[in-house]
C-alpha cells in the first residue's frame, strides 16, 4: 500500500490544464493509493464555500468519487485556501487537519503542513497571516456580498505577486530553525510540507528527512511514500485547449 501527497496546485478558471491534469491524477495514480494528503494550496484563491463556480463543483465531484471508492482524503489549509471550510469538505469527502499533524505511516513518524509557518524570517508575511487568521475578521470577510469578495481577491492576487518580486529568495524560503524546532517538538523522522516551490530531499540530523512537494505549474509533482521509503514523481503538464477548459 501507498500514500500520496501533493500541494500548490494553484487551481484556477485561468488555468484549465492544471485542472484537468489533477483530474487525470485522481482517475489514475491517487486511484492505486489507500490516501491521498492535500497540504495545502489546491486553489489559487478561495473566497467562500458559497461559491459554486465549474471548478468548485467539478473539482469536489472528483474528490467524492475518489473517497467513494475507498480512497481516504485530508486535507491541510495554504495560504491561499485557509477558507476553505466544513461544508465544502464534505461534498469533496475530504477530511480537514491542523495547521500541522502528526501521523504515524509504515513505521514512521512524519510531520505534515503547508510550510508557510516554516518561513520565520519573513516577518511581514508571519504578521499578515496572523491577522488574517483572526476568526472575526475571517467571519467579517465571509459575511461580505461573494461580488465584493472577488473585487478583494483579485486586489489582494496582484498585491501578492507584487510583494514576491520585491523579496529576497532566502526569505521565501523556510527557516532552519523553524525545522529543527518541529522535529524537536513532534519526534518526528519525516517532516513533508509544501509552499516554497522548491522540490527536495533534505537529509536532517539524526537520520530525519525533510521532502518538499513541488508545485504544479509546468509539472505534476507528488511524492509516493509506502513502506520501500519515499519517492517524488513527476511530469509535464500538457497543454489543454481554453474552450476545454474549466
Amino acid at each position: 500500500m501507498k500514500t500520496l501527497f501533493i500541494s500548490d496546485l494553484h487551481l484556477s478558471e485561468h488555468r484549465p490544464e492544471l485542472t484537468a491534469a489533477f483530474l487525470r491524477f485522481l482517475q489514475e495514480e491517487a486511484r492505486q493509493a489507500e490516501a491521498l494528503y492535500i497540504l495545502g494550496d489546491l486553489f489559487d484563491f478561495w473566497i467562500g464555500d458559497d461559491e459554486a463556480s465549474a471548478l468548485n463543483r467539478n473539482v469536489a465531484a472528483a474528490l467524492l468519487a475518489l473517497n467513494r471508492q475507498g480512497v481516504r482524503l485530508y486535507f491541510v489549509h495554504g495560504n491561499r485556501d485557509f477558507l476553505l471550510g466544513e461544508r465544502y469538505a464534505r461534498q469533496a469527502g475530504l477530511i480537514l487537519l491542523s495547521t500541522q499533524s502528526q501521523l504515524d505511516l509504515y513505521g514512521q513518524r512524519v510531520v505534515v503542513l503547508h510550510g508557510d509557518t516554516l518561513c520565520t524570517d519573513d516577518k511581514a508575511y508571519q504578521r499578515f497571516r496572523r491577522l488574517v487568521h483572526w476568526r472575526w475578521l475571517r467571519a467579517l470577510f465571509l459575511a461580505l456580498p461573494l461580488a465584493w469578495r472577488i473585487q478583494l481577491a483579485q486586489k489582494i492576487r496582484r498585491r501578492s505577486r507584487h510583494g514576491k518580486q520585491l523579496k529576497s529568495a532566502a526569505i521565501m524560503d523556510v527557516t532552519p530553525q523553524a525545522v529543527d524546532q518541529l522535529l524537536t517538538d513532534t519526534g518526528a523522522s519525516l517532516l513533508i510540507h509544501g509552499h516554497t516551490h522548491r522540490p527536495a530531499v533534505h537529509a536532517l540530523p539524526d537520520g530525519a528527512q525533510r521532502l518538499v512537494l513541488g508545485d504544479w505549474d509546468q509539472d505534476l509533482w507528488y511524492l509516493e511514500l509506502s513502506a520501500q521509503g519515499a519517492k517524488q514523481h513527476r511530469r509535464p503538464i500538457p497543454p489543454v485547449a481554453k474552450t476545454a477548459g474549466l
